[in-house]
C-alpha cells in the first residue's frame, strides 16, 4: 500500500494544492451553512452537528472526504471573529498574509528547541523578539502562547532573580497573574482594590510601605474587563522609591505602540522589568503569538537547561546556538515567521493604521450607545473596549439578553463586572467593521432585551 503524501518535500506542493482547494471551499460552505456571528441552537446544536460529522472518531478504515466534512464542520460551527457582530473576546481575525505564513510553519514543521531542527526559524526569531523588544524599550523578548504564559514567567523569572518574592497586584490584573503566583509556590498575593478600574498609586504606595520584601508590582496596560491602562509612570516611580520589581501586562494594550497616536499612552512601560505582549490582539495574528519582552537579559539564566541531545557544551562552544533556556516548551512551533511576515509587508504605517481604525470605531460606538435614550454607556473607551447596557435593566435580565442571543446565532458579545453592575462588552478588534454594523448590533440587543421581557427606562 501507498504511504499517504507528505505536505513538505519535493512532492509536497503537488500534495497541498488539491486538499488547499478542498479547505478553503469547507470553509465557504461552512460559513454559507452558519449565516451569521455563530451558530444558532446553542451547546447542544452544536454538539449534535459535530458528532454527525465525525461519526467514528477512529474508524477501522479511512474516509476520503473527512477533510471537507470536518472543516465543514466546524467553519459551520465556529464563532467567527471576522463577522462583525462577533464582538465579545480579545480575539482578531487573522490577517490572511498571517494565515498564509502559518501554512508554511505547519508544512515544513521546524521546532525551536535545537537550532538542527530549525536553522533559519532560530536565526528570524532571534531578529525579530529583539526588534520587537526594542519597541517597548526592552532587550529582548521570548516568544509565548499568549499572555498567561508570558505572566507565568514572569513570575517565575522575578521569583529566580528574588527569592521569596510576592506578588502586588490590582483587582483589575488578569487572573492568571495570581493563577501563576499559585502555581510556582509564590506567598500568597497582595490585591489593591481597584474600584475606579484601574490600579491607584496612594493605595499602592500605602502597600508598598507596609509589606515586607522583596516585592513584585504588576501593572496592567489594558485591561480584559474595560481596555483601561493603569496610571504607569506613577507606578514605575513608586516601585523604584520602594525597590520593587515591575511587570507590566501589555497583552490587549501593547498594540498600541504601533500607533504614533496612541503609543503615548504607554509612557512608562519602558521601566519594567518585563512586559506582556500579544500580538493575536492588537496585532492581527492566528493563535498564538505572545511574547515576554525582558529588560535585563541576565533574568533569562534562570531558564538556563542542559539536555545533552539538544544543546551540548561542546555544541554551544562549537557555535550552535543553544535554544533550550527560550522556552519552557521543548518541542515549540516557529510562530515568530507569521509575525515577521505581517510586520515586514504592513509595516508600522500599517499596522498603525489598523490600530487607529479600531479605536475610532469604539469611540464612535460608544457615542452612539450615549445618544441611544434606551442604553447606558459605562464610559468612554480607552482603548477598543465599549461597555454598555440596556437602560434600568436588572442585571439577570443584562445575562439573559447576552444568553439569547449566543443561542440564536445573532451576536456574540461579552459581560463584564465593573462598578458592582453587569455590563455588555463590545471588543472592537475588526478593522473591516463599520459603524452600521454597530448600529445593528444595538439594535439586535434592543430587540433581546424587549424579548426577554425588559421594558427599557
Amino acid at each position: 500500500m501507498t504511504a499517504p503524501p507528505l505536505a513538505s518535500g519535493p512532492q509536497g506542493p503537488g500534495a497541498l494544492r488539491p486538499l488547499l482547494d478542498t479547505v478553503l471551499d469547507a470553509l465557504r460552505e461552512g460559513a454559507e451553512t452558519r449565516g451569521g456571528p455563530l451558530p444558532s441552537g446553542g451547546p447542544e446544536a452544536v454538539a449534535a452537528m459535530v458528532r454527525d460529522a465525525l461519526g467514528e472518531p477512529l474508524p477501522v478504515d479511512g474516509e476520503p472526504d473527512a477533510l471537507h466534512r470536518l472543516v465543514r464542520a466546524l467553519a459551520a460551527g465556529t464563532a467567527d471573529p471576522a463577522d462583525p457582530l462577533c464582538a465579545a473576546h480579545l480575539h482578531t481575525p487573522p490577517l490572511a498574509v498571517a494565515a498564509a505564513a502559518d501554512l508554511a510553519v505547519s508544512v515544513l514543521n521546524p521546532s525551536l528547541d535545537s537550532w538542527d531542527q530549525a536553522p533559519a526559524a532560530s536565526a528570524l526569531e532571534t531578529l525579530v523578539t529583539r526588534a520587537l523588544a526594542a519597541e517597548a524599550g526592552a532587550a529582548d523578548a521570548l516568544v509565548t502562547t499568549g499572555g498567561t504564559e508570558s505572566n507565568q514567567l514572569a513570575l517565575l523569572l522575578a521569583r529566580e532573580t528574588h527569592p521569596g518574592v510576592r506578588l502586588v497586584c490590582g483587582a483589575n490584573a488578569h487572573h492568571s497573574l495570581v493563577r501563576a503566583a499559585w502555581l510556582l509556590g509564590l506567598p500568597e498575593p497582595v490585591v489593591v482594590p481597584t474600584p475606579a478600574g484601574t490600579l491607584d498609586p496612594a493605595a499602592l504606595d500605602d502597600a508598598l510601605t507596609h509589606i515586607p520584601g522583596p516585592l513584585l508590582v504588576a501593572a496592567t496596560a489594558g485591561t480584559t474587563d474595560a481596555g483601561l491602562i493603569d496610571p504607569l509612570p506613577a507606578i514605575a516611580d513608586l516601585c523604584r522609591t520602594h525597590g520593587a520589581r515591575l511587570h507590566i501586562d501589555a497583552a490587549y494594550g501593547g498594540g498600541l505602540l504601533l500607533s504614533d497616536r496612541h503609543r503615548p499612552r504607554l509612557d512608562g512601560l519602558a521601566r519594567a522589568h518585563t512586559i506582556t505582549l500579544d500580538l493575536h490582539k492588537l496585532g492581527w495574528q492566528p493563535v498564538a503569538a505572545g511574547l515576554l519582552a525582558v529588560r535585563d537579559t541576565a533574568d533569562l539564566a534562570a531558564l538556563d537547561h542542559r539536555a545533552d541531545y539538544l544543546n551540548a557544551d561542546d555544541d554551544t562552544e562549537a557555535g550552535l546556538p543553544d535554544l533550550l533556556g527560550r522556552s519552557l516548551r521543548t518541542t515549540r512551533r516557529p510562530d515568530i515567521l507569521k509575525t515577521a511576515v505581517t510586520l515586514k509587508t504592513l509595516g508600522r504605517t500599517g499596522l498603525g493604521r489598523l490600530v487607529d481604525q479600531v479605536c475610532a470605531l469604539a469611540q464612535e460606538f460608544a457615542a452612539t450607545v450615549e445618544a441611544h435614550p434606551r442604553f447606558e454607556l459605562h464610559d468612554r473607551p480607552t482603548i477598543s473596549t465599549v461597555l454598555f447596557r440596556p437602560a434600568g435593566a436588572p442585571d439577570a435580565a443584562v445575562a439573559a439578553v447576552r444568553r439569547r442571543l449566543l443561542h440564536d446565532g445573532r451576536a456574540v458579545i461579552g459581560r463584564a463586572v465593573l462598578d458592582g453592575r453587569l455590563w455588555l462588552k463590545a471588543t472592537l478588534l475588526n478593522p473591516h467593521t463599520r459603524p452600521g454594523d454597530l448600529t445593528a448590533l444595538l439594535n439586535l440587543v434592543d430587540l433581546a432585551s424587549l424579548a426577554e421581557g425588559h421594558a427599557p427606562t
